[in-house]
């Protein structure tokens, strides 16, 4: 089971690298089959599935997204843990609020994202 600790400095450290847009840092986080589904990813890769499969897909995903936002800005609100996941609840810089479900494996990395959005 994951700790406090285990949960909320990863996740400080995720939001740090989004809101530097340092692509090389936010993807540290994930593993190599790391798989995200999320309406975000439907929009901009015109994909109604809106899954992103493995980290080379993740970076071309993430590196659009950081171009189509440039603003992009996160705040965190709370962050929840349990066995091997974590929710990232944050509100963006347009005043949505996200919940990320987040699968993590045994050393941390993320290998599963279940991306939510209120707006």
């Amino acid at each position: 089971m994951l700790t406090q600790e285990q949960a909320q400095q990863p996740a400080a450290h995720w939001i740090a690298a989004w809101n530097a847009h340092d692509l090389n840092e936010i993807l540290a986080h994930y593993a190599e089959d790391v798989v995200l589904v999320s309406p975000i990813a439907a929009k901009l890769l015109n994909d109604p599935s809106g899954t992103v499969s493995g980290k080379a897909a993740l970076r071309a995903y993430f590196k659009k997204g950081l171009e189509v936002y440039p603003n992009l800005k996160f705040e965190l609100i709370d962050v929840l843990w349990g066995v091997q996941s974590v929710v990232l609840y944050y509100i963006n810089q347009n005043g949505i609020k996200a919940g990320e479900v987040v699968e993590v494996d045994l050393t941390g990395k993320i290998t599963r994202v279940i991306a939510n959005y209120n707006g």
